[in-house]
């Protein structure tokens, strides 16, 4: 039986669910969907609700084997089903299904379509509980929870693709339910929850979060000896199928149970148990990068995207922005979200061990008979040269495993290069990872690139105004302005400016202004405390191979002066034209050449260096 939109539809309106069985009423009375392909296509859309579906997406959940030469056309017929069964938009008379350079795009509204009002219930249930109103989470979060009716699209899971979509809608239903069980036992009403987790735990063997809310349920239930047995059962599992131990929490825990009797465990403490979070503050001065950011959310927000790659020359706000992401993803990532800085303070590359180390601590992954050491091999791809350590297979295996289990976002912060993390990124299962790097890491694949450059001049400005304050500012815009461009618009070096006009305050902007603008006085005015950007400057410099700081070197002249083409650089390179676009290519690919966003051919296009890694490149030219 579908359940009717909590908020009444106009009559007429058809109303879909794909939390069970694909079905669609209109009111009241089922209406038939087609045959299984026609289905396939209208649940794919369903499943995507909103958003445009690339048409290869489509094909692959119909013919995942072999499409035969008529799949567009038979795809288009299958929509024009839909669109037929769908109806037209009431606001404006179009079609609800329509064809963009995206794929194909189904509208349709809350209380039209389950999954939606599912999302809106779920998000001001979580809403309710932070605001600390208990009760009012606890009854949004079930009125969410009466709309699934099982294993969501469980008539179509035969289709690849569909199973794809039906795992994802299912993952989201198991949060919310641990959402609702964790809030009626922060109630005191543990026991309406017992049974149903009960349940889901025979279903969900290894999700460890259900597991915390059923020990904490029976727990505050008076029945110690049942919640005890749950952690005992739990690590028996992992150990027997995956060579695995609890989470550090779960552990943490389950002693604390040891000893308490029946006096009821926290909810609290189950949500410190499953949402595993490890990550610096927030920005507090983070500025501008609008778009990326919007880009880098909704990437992170697809089911499709495990691998998103931040690249920049040093000082573009690579971190700032993964951080700011990472912040703002709570919701979508209930297995925790861990950050795990790659370099060291002189900012040399910790060794690959190092890095897995920290990564098994943070998310407590371990190795039957060693500590905590998820680690993983080298794999095939990786050139013969590449200097990652080799670790051991079941090291290997256990981070794999616990990636493919868990729903959580990984940032490895300033990677060096792609060996380093080639085995670390997820092979299956529904975790994110973001990587940062100076570099384009163009070696790894399939993956989604954001390259960030300098700020507008606004968002300079604005970032200026948040350490000087929007006042002073105001004293002398056209200094301000100088003053940023002579940063070159680079979120380090215009919060370190920033940093140094906050504290010395009777220093004139136009003074300032005038002292980064000598390009031989420009980096030491750049120190604010401990913070410098000549050293960060120095960290990139030494990650260029020899021959591209060389070349860098004799570039960072024409550069100066507004950028260089392929023929300066041949003249400044002193080579041919080959040679020249090698070596250009070259530094575009560690992060330290800009080159247009559009294409262009190499003799039109005009290639830029940040202005404070030219200085830093003339100095070491000179020296």
């Amino acid at each position: 039986m579908i359940r009717p939109p909590a908020r009444p539809a106009p009559a007429g309106t058809v109303y879909f669910s794909l939390l069970g069985p694909l079905t669609a009423v209109r009111d009241g009375r089922p209406l038939p969907l087609g045959p299984r392909k026609q289905r396939l296509v209208l649940a794919t859309l369903l499943a995507r609700p909103n958003t445009p579906v690339p048409v290869d997406v489509l094909t692959d959940a119909v013919w995942p084997d072999d499409p035969p030469r008529t799949a567009r056309k038979n795809l288009q017929v299958y929509v024009s089903a839909a669109r037929a069964l769908l109806g037209s938009d009431s606001r404006d008379g179009r079609n609800r299904v329509v064809h963009g350079c995206g794929g194909y795009r189904l509208t349709i509204d809350e209380g039209e379509l389950d999954t939606l009002r599912f999302r809106s219930l779920a998000r001001a249930g979580r809403a309710a509980g932070e605001r600390g109103d208990l009760r009012t989470a606890a009854r949004l979060l079930r009125e969410a929870l009466d709309l699934w009716e099982g294993p969501p699209l469980n008539d179509l899971r035969d289709s690849t693709g569909v199973a794809e979509e039906a795992e994802r809608l299912e993952a989201r239903c198991l949060t919310v339910y641990e959402d609702w069980a964790e809030t009626e036992i922060e109630l005191g009403r543990a026991a309406v929850a017992v049974d149903g987790l009960r349940d889901l735990v025979e279903r969900h063997p290894l999700r460890e979060r259900l597991r915390v809310a059923w020990m904490n349920s029976l727990h505050q239930s008076g029945r110690q000896a049942e919640a005890l047995a749950v952690y005992d059962d739990y690590r028996q599992l992992l150990a027997r199928e995956l060579g695995l131990e609890p989470s550090p929490a779960m552990a943490s825990l389950y002693r604390a149970m040891l000893g308490r009797g029946r006096t009821a465990r926290p909810a609290a403490a189950g949500r410190e148990a499953a949402h595993g979070t490890a990550l610096p503050a927030a920005p507090r001065d983070f500025t501008g990068r609008r778009e990326e950011l919007r880009e880098l959310l909704a990437l992170l927000g697809s089911p499709d995207e495990r691998v998103v790659v931040v690249s920049g020359p040093t000082g573009s706000g690579k971190s700032a922005l993964a951080l700011r992401a990472a912040h703002l993803l709570g919701d979508g990532f209930p297995d925790g979200r861990f950050h795990v800085q790659v370099r060291r303070e002189d900012g040399s590359a910790c060794t690959p061990a190092e890095v897995l180390c920290e990564l098994g601590r943070l998310c407590g992954v371990r190795v039957p008979g060693g500590p905590v050491e998820p680690a993983v091999p080298v794999e095939s791809t990786v050139p013969a040269d590449a200097t990652v350590p080799a670790v051991s297979q079941g090291a290997a295996d256990a981070w794999q495993r616990w990636l493919s289990l868990h729903r959580a976002l990984i940032v490895l912060d300033d990677v060096p290069d792609e060996a380093f993390v080639r085995g670390l990124l997820p092979r299956s299962g529904p975790s994110s990872v973001v990587l940062t790097a100076r570099g384009q890491l163009a070696g790894l694949a399939p993956v989604h690139r954001i390259a960030l450059g300098a700020l507008a001049d606004g968002e300079a400005l604005e970032l200026l105004a948040k350490l000087i304050g929007p006042g002073r500012l105001r004293t002398d815009p056209a200094a301000a302005l100088r003053i940023v461009r002579a940063c070159g618009a680079l979120p380090l070096a215009v919060g370190v400016g920033g940093m140094r006009l906050a504290v010395l305050r009777h220093l004139p902007l136009a003074e300032y202004a005038d002292r980064l603008g000598d390009p031989s006085a420009a980096l030491d005015e750049l120190v604010a405390g401990d913070i410098s950007v000549r050293l960060r400057m120095a960290s990139g410099w030494q990650d260029l191979s020899a021959d591209d700081r060389r070349a860098l070197g004799r570039l960072a002249g024409p550069a100066q002066e507004g950028g260089f083409t392929l023929d300066g650089a041949m003249e400044a390179l002193g080579c041919g034209e080959r040679a020249a676009i090698r070596t250009v290519e070259s530094l575009i690919d560690a992060g330290a050449v800009t080159s247009p966003a559009g294409e262009v051919t190499a003799h039109a296009a005009l290639y830029e260096v940040p202005r404070l890694l030219c200085l830093y490149a003339r100095e070491r030219e000179e020296g």
